[in-house]
């Protein structure tokens, strides 16, 4: 029973997240004259669709992804490589950025209405000491229990797992830390001590006051939420490019289902829905936050790929030839689909291993 609420759980996340990126673009191609083709749910063989007007609508097999195609787009779906009207290459350049964009900005929209929703309902950690560790670098630096974390190398904070984060990122480097007390503020310099038997470092603090938003805190609160998911991410790829993420913590779509929405279903079932739900619901947040910053990178068969060529054409005023553009994503494409066979079977060796 577990095993199939949590792939249920999955595709319905997955699927929330990928159908609201697809839409994006699908909606702005629409405002814009541009004709889509297909608009897809999943991967793979199609199990069934149907058609309205010049749209193909269809559902696949693998619940995994989805797509948004469009006439004309890198020189396809057209009468012999036409610039027909109503085609993708037709548009105006704007109006192609505002299409590409928009996959993402929907996935940031998405998340912003589920931030509110969930600091609406769900209690905050923010970045209040509850205790010290005797003879740690917190308590030689002078904090106590009730300083409240104010800046991290001057950048301010304001959730516990803002402070989490820093410290994973930190890498064990001298910082800042500014903190205050009874009205007043001071600054500190600390540098965390390893823990051999983890191989992690430790400020010697021990983080977390709950806090529950109302009124005009509840919007405050969301933004501190997407705040943290994007400098979550962006910090992630770095940490990933420094080769600084060891493989067990690397998961795709199989990892996901087991290591993330799998465990966490496992142990918040025990409190009620209610508690699965908010779960559930920071998940979606996490991975639409995830998708849309990803597909900005400029990366071929991304989003931020297509836009880099979309805005040397704005610079150039003529679009680069369909096919030398296609020719690039379809390598980009080659790429990700051997990619997603790695992280595939990385998932099993992290699941089975």
């Amino acid at each position: 029973m577990t095993t199939l609420m949590t792939f249920i759980l999955f595709i319905l996340i997955f699927g929330v997240v990928v159908i609201s990126h697809e839409f994006g673009h699908y909606l702005i191609a629409k405002a814009n004259g541009i004709h889509v083709v297909e608009f897809a749910i999943g991967m793979g063989p199609t199990l069934f669709s149907w058609k309205k007007k010049e749209t193909k609508y269809s559902v696949k097999l693998l619940p995994l992804g989805g797509a948004c195609m469009f006439e004309g787009e890198d020189g396809l779906n057209t009468q012999e490589g036409e610039n027909t009207e109503g085609s993708f290459l037709h548009a105006k350049v704007w109006a192609r950025i505002s299409t590409v964009l928009a996959g993402p900005i929907f996935n940031f929209i998405l998340g912003g209405i589920i931030a509110v929703i969930l600091a609406g309902v769900m209690v905050f950690y923010v970045p209040v000491l509850s205790d010290v560790a005797d003879g740690g670098v917190a308590q030689q630096a002078g904090l106590q229990a009730g300083d409240r974390i104010i800046a991290l190398n001057g950048e301010r904070v304001y959730l516990r797992d803002e402070v989490l984060l820093f410290n994973r990122v930190n890498n064990g480097k001298e910082f800042t830390l500014e903190y205050e007390r009874d009205g007043q503020r001071y600054t500190v310099t600390m540098t965390p001590t390893l823990n051999e038997a983890t191989g992690s470092y430790n400020m010697g603090i021990y983080l977390g006051e709950a806090l529950k938003a109302e009124g005009l805190d509840v919007l405050k609160y969301a933004w501190y939420e997407i705040r943290y998911c994007v400098r979550s991410t962006w910090q992630s790829l770095g940490l990933m490019i420094r080769g600084q993420v060891k493989r067990e913590e690397v998961a795709g779509p199989v990892g996901i289902a087991v290591n993330v929405v799998g465990k966490t279903y496992t142990e918040a079932k025990q409190y009620g829905w209610e508690t699965v739900a908010l779960n559930m619901g920071y998940i979606t947040l996490l991975l639409t936050i995830n998708l849309g910053i990803l597909n900005l990178l400029p990366i071929p068969a991304l989003d931020g790929g297509r836009l880099v060529f979309l805005l040397v054409e704005v610079i150039r005023r003529k679009p680069i030839p369909p096919e030398k553009e296609g020719m690039v994503h379809f390598i980009g494409l080659v790429f990700f689909m051997i990619l997603m066979v790695i992280v595939f079977f990385n998932d099993l060796r992290n699941i089975f291993g």
